[in-house]
């Protein structure tokens, strides 16, 4: 049975890229968490090109096994995915898709899905704005209806906001968010509205906390970790968004509503994230954050139908499959 393997080092932001190709592609999938063992992991990644490809698979550890029945697809994203995705199309004669800059020679892949401000281009190169997802009109209105009751009572205008957290670039400590969580509260006061406010796994705890504390006199709903996370239903039933400027993933997801986005800043800087944030801006998808609402439209950002369709057709696939819930190891 044709099936796809999304192969990723496990970083929740990279497999939900991929399950959202794999989802809208309509094949069933299997998410493989990979990376390399033994001396092999010694060598740059570049370099674990040159190993033979059956070599690669077996210096690999998974969480499931890199064995035959061999995919039909594999997706991989992020650029410690690219030996052992290739490894598997070889051995497994795949096709390939990569998710974001590879950093090796596009023709090493089948297809790849390269944000445009990745500035990276080929014959088999898909430019996508920002990062593919899996925000869909279906799926925000699934979410939405089922969450709705919970903050029945709260008033409009209802201001979602995403936060992120910790990386490379970006910091965002306790005091930046009690510093974040004033300005909220003091646009809920002027606005009459309410905050909806989800965090990620790179938010701190203590940042959380802090945020949480400066809205507690405001209408506000602060998921906790505890149950499901309302991030899509938040999508849904936001009038406005705020998204902290760290993450692709999330400002691109907020803008796939179509609704007014707000970008948050953080102490840090990245190059490639500043490309990114400008696109967004002339696009006219976003705009600083800086305690007020504003009203205007825009397309909603969303090119994951374009990389799924390209793929149908390359495997014969039927043009109107997908998207669907086809997950294997749930």
């Amino acid at each position: 049975m044709l099936e796809t393997w999304i192969v990723t080092d496990g970083a929740v932001g990279m497999e939900a890229q991929g399950i959202a190709v794999a989802e809208a592609v309509g094949l069933p999938y299997t998410l493989k968490r990979v990376r390399p063992a033994g001396p092999i992991r010694l060598i740059p990644t570049s370099f674990q090109l040159l190993v033979p490809a059956r070599a690669r698979l077996a210096a690999s550890e998974a969480s499931t096994p890199l064995a035959p029945p061999w995919p039909r697809l594999v997706i991989s994203i992020g650029r410690r995915s690219v030996p052992l995705a290739l490894a598997i199309k070889r051995v497994g004669s795949a096709y390939g898709l990569h998710i974001q800059n590879p950093k090796v020679p596009a023709h090493l892949f089948d297809l790849i899905a390269a944000p445009v401000h990745d500035d990276f281009d080929g014959p088999n190169v898909i430019a996508t704005f920002g990062a593919v997802h899996s925000v869909t009109a279906d799926r925000l209105a699934e979410a939405g209806a089922r969450f709705a009751p919970q903050i029945a009572d709260l008033p409009h205008p209802r201001i979602a906001v995403l936060l992120g957290g910790e990386s490379r670039a970006f910091k965002f400590p306790p005091e930046t968010g009690a510093r974040f969580g004033e300005t909220l509260a003091n646009l809920a006061r002027s606005s009459g509205g309410t905050l909806l406010v989800t965090p990620s796994r790179r938010t701190r705890p203590e940042t959380l906390s802090a945020l949480a504390e400066a809205v507690k006199d405001v209408p506000h709903f602060v998921w906790d970790g505890t149950g499901e996370n309302p991030y899509f239903a938040f999508l849904s039933l936001a009038d406005a968004l705020v998204v902290t400027e760290d993450s692709v993933n999330m400002v691109t997801e907020a803008t796939g509503t179509g609704k007014p986005v707000y970008i948050q800043p953080l102490p840090g800087k990245s190059t490639r994230l500043a490309r990114f944030h400008a696109l967004m801006r002339e696009r006219g998808a976003t705009r600083p954050f800086e305690g007020r609402l504003e009203a205007w439209t825009y397309a909603p950002v969303n090119d994951t139908e374009a990389v799924a369709s390209h793929i149908r057709k390359a495997l014969g696939l039927d043009p109107n499959a997908g998207p669907v819930d086809s997950r294997r190891d749930k």
